[in-house]
């Protein structure tokens, strides 16, 4: 079992204020990010935040926490990429 995820000393936190603003704690890492989607690690797994005209105006790594702003459509979790080869190996299958 991954570590970073039973450690109750951890917190992962996902606050959305009307699809215009997205507040999440707990980020480890950002893969990467353009104005249609984000690709993040978090402790609660990887996310991927998909809409239109996203910015990051705040990213902390230090404290884990990552603020958006843009038109979001979704936020999905993804299986854990470290086992399957990674997202762009998923992607071009």
């Amino acid at each position: 079992m991954d570590e970073r995820r039973s450690s109750p000393a951890v917190g992962h936190r996902i606050l959305l204020e009307g699809r215009e603003r997205l507040t999440i704690s707990g980020v480890e890492e950002v893969e990467r990010f353009d104005e249609t989607s984000i690709v993040m690690d978090t402790v609660g797994g990887a996310l991927v935040v998909r809409g239109e005209d996203l910015h990051i105006e705040t990213l902390s790594l230090d404290g884990g926490d990552l603020k958006v702003e843009g038109n979001i459509d979704s936020l999905t979790y993804e299986d854990d990429r470290r086992e399957g080869g990674g997202l762009l190996a998923r992607l071009f299958r």
